[in-house]
């Protein structure tokens, strides 16, 4: 697809005056998110070949899978199978989430050097989740992080239920900070707010960022990860830039959801993120035309259409 064919967007703002950044990395975890709550299994060969594909695309941060316990996750039991199998692209990360020290010696065994952990801003979601409380899951993620910073792999910290938790309701603004920042001090590189349940708002996203920001933690740190349950994950993420944040997480083809929490539909789609940060004039470095073509070969894949509106709109 060239540019006539896909109708770009206008670009009618500039970067500097609209407080916006000049580039956006993606951190593109479709692979992972997006496929881990699929019912029926996928091959691991369509994984390698998504992953192919989105590199191809010109995605420069591919979260590949995850080394938890098969019985939790049976979609991602073929962590290590897709590692040893996967060809990695020059200039491309592959993290993989890492959720306790046998997932981190996985991770080791199959030479990762890009991690991330999965930390909770709720109390119940923490037992849910990771069967601990929300101050004692810091002595499970202690000594992953400390070992894996040891061996100078980086760490980046999850924080789910930044915005709204199913069994509590809203999840106090002070909590998430005081939560987040354990994690950054802890040896995390960037900290990701995630919306798991897709509640947030424009307004929710500014709060919680200016409290961060208050609380000594520069948005250079914090990434954010929006669901779109209520159709807000644009807006939110468009708010998150406009107060500094540069890296946004999306899934291609808008896949995606929580095992543990049954409102959480699907992420931003990557290619919606595109089309706005195409209109803003931030730069991002894929190719939309190939990620479309991507998205609507996995959803073949899986058999139903991708939820992703520009991947229907420009696949139409």
């Amino acid at each position: 697809m060239g540019p006539r064919e896909l109708g770009l967007p206008m670009r009618v703002a500039s970067p500097e005056p609209a407080g916006l950044p000049a580039e956006v990395t993606i951190w593109e975890v479709g692979a992972r998110d997006g496929l881990q709550n699929e019912k029926e299994t996928v091959p691991l060969e369509v994984k390698l070949e998504f992953l192919r594909r989105m590199a191809d695309a010109g995605l420069a941060v591919l979260e590949a899978t995850s080394f938890v316990h098969p019985k939790w996750v049976p979609q991602l039991a073929d962590a290590a199978e897709l590692i040893d199998g996967l060809d990695q692209a020059s200039g491309v990360r592959y993290p993989v989430l890492v959720p306790n020290q046998r997932g981190l010696d996985r991770a080791l065994d199959a030479k990762v050097r890009d991690i991330a952990i999965f930390a909770a801003a709720s109390e119940t979601f923490a037992q849910r989740n990771l069967n601990s409380g929300l101050d004692e899951q810091f002595a499970m993620f202690e000594p992953v992080v400390g070992r894996a910073v040891g061996e100078g792999i980086a760490v980046r910290g999850y924080l789910s239920m930044c915005f709204g938790d199913p069994w509590e309701g809203p999840v106090p603004v002070e909590q998430v900070v005081a939560t987040g920042k354990r994690l950054l001090e802890m040896g995390c590189h960037q900290l990701s707010l995630g919306d798991t349940i897709g509640v947030a708002t424009p307004g929710h996203v500014e709060a919680l960022l200016r409290a961060f920001v208050a609380a000594g933690v520069g948005v250079d740190e914090i990434a954010v990860h929006f669901h779109d349950t209520y159709g807000q994950a644009l807006a939110n993420t468009a708010t998150a830039l406009r107060h500094g944040v540069s890296t946004v997480d999306s899934s291609a083809g808008g896949l995606g959801g929580c095992p543990y929490a049954k409102s959480a539909t699907g992420n931003l789609a990557t290619e919606d993120l595109i089309w706005m940060l195409d209109g803003l004039g931030i730069q991002h470095g894929v190719d939309l035309g190939k990620l479309v073509d991507t998205s609507v070969w996995m959803a073949e894949q899986l058999g139903r259409p991708s939820p992703s509106r520009v991947v229907k709109a420009l696949s139409s």
